[in-house]
């Protein structure tokens, strides 16, 4: 379509002449509507937003955007407090029932808490954060799967031990090493702290001690191989020790004399000794202990003290 063009008429010459506009002044012109556009536009917005207190349509849309977000953070930390329960679950029943069950020392819950209880988890992950826009929802996430990561793990060790519960209920030591249902056997000191009979200072026992006469036979309590046969003149005399596996050691002190030799295998209720009173001992007796994890603990703990003389009997028996 062509362009229009505008006549203007000139009384000197009485004719219609082209009229045409100079450069300058269309320029001028223009620059002059700019100005009126952006003053009008600055004012609807400082009227719109400052006195109005109405949002722009940009500011809508991210405050959308801001309540979706808020959503799924609240759906995320809503998940992450019955993920949490539910592993707070699992840890209390494999620190109170699956672990003691196989003899495994409970694990401490600082270590439960992959290495964040006590100190502010914020604080301390936001230090490695440079930015400083690490959430605490990425943080819990990150402290869970690290804990349960722990749990994982403490459930391989206890299947691994599932998988030979058969053999460590013969290696644990579950019987008493002498014939205690016998009237000539007597318990003559208990686990714990206790006077010296020697000097009366109170000291740690680390075992228990069954007196009886010299020559009582002395059984192993568990299947396991014999790891030390030594002599200690001012301590446990005569004595032997028993590795029995799963974390588990024995000894069997003040001794007449060893019926067997390093690197022997023995079953359970098997004589490797006979009762005596060598060593730091003030009469015939045989001290016995029970290690788990390289740390003395009580040996009542792992066997019956009522047990019948025909249990023992069978208990001791020659076995194929």
């Amino acid at each position: 379509m062509p362009k229009k063009r505008r006549y203007k008429f000139n009384p000197e010459t009485l004719a219609y002449e082209l009229h045409k506009i100079p450069i300058k002044a269309r320029f001028s012109k223009g620059f002059i509507i700019f100005l009126l556009s952006l003053v009008t536009s600055l004012g609807y917005y400082f009227g719109y937003t400052k006195y109005l207190n109405l949002d722009t349509p940009k500011m809508l849309a991210l405050l959308r955007t801001s309540d979706e977000l808020s959503s799924k953070l609240e759906l995320m930390n809503k998940r992450f407090n019955q993920a949490n329960s539910s592993l707070l679950s699992l840890q209390m029943r494999d620190n109170y029932i699956y672990r003691p069950i196989f003899g495994m020392e409970e694990i401490p819950q600082d270590i439960r808490d992959a290495g964040f209880g006590g100190i502010d988890r914020y604080s301390y992950l936001k230090s490695f954060d440079r930015s400083g826009i690490l959430s605490r929802t990425a943080i819990n996430m990150d402290v869970l799967y690290k804990k349960a990561f722990i749990q994982s793990k403490s459930f391989d060790d206890v299947v691994l031990l599932a998988k030979n519960a058969d053999e460590m209920s013969l290696c644990v030591p579950a019987i008493p090493p002498v014939n205690i249902s016998a009237s000539r056997i007597r318990y003559s000191s208990s686990f714990g702290y206790r006077p010296d009979p020697f000097n009366g200072q109170v000291r740690m026992h680390s075992g228990v001690d069954l007196s009886g006469p010299v020559g009582e036979p002395i059984f192993a309590t568990g299947n396991g191989r014999v790891v030390e046969v030594g002599f200690d003149f001012f301590g446990y005399g005569n004595f032997v020790i028993v590795d029995h596996g799963f974390g588990y050691k024995t000894r069997y002190a003040h001794l007449k004399t060893s019926m067997v030799a390093m690197g022997r295998v023995v079953k359970r209720g098997e004589q490797i000794a006979i009762m005596g009173n060598t060593g730091r001992s003030k009469g015939p007796h045989v001290h016995y202990e029970v290690i788990y994890r390289n740390r003395p603990v009580n040996p009542l703990n792992y066997y019956n003290r009522d047990i019948e003389p025909e249990d023992f009997k069978a208990l001791i028996s020659p076995r194929g």
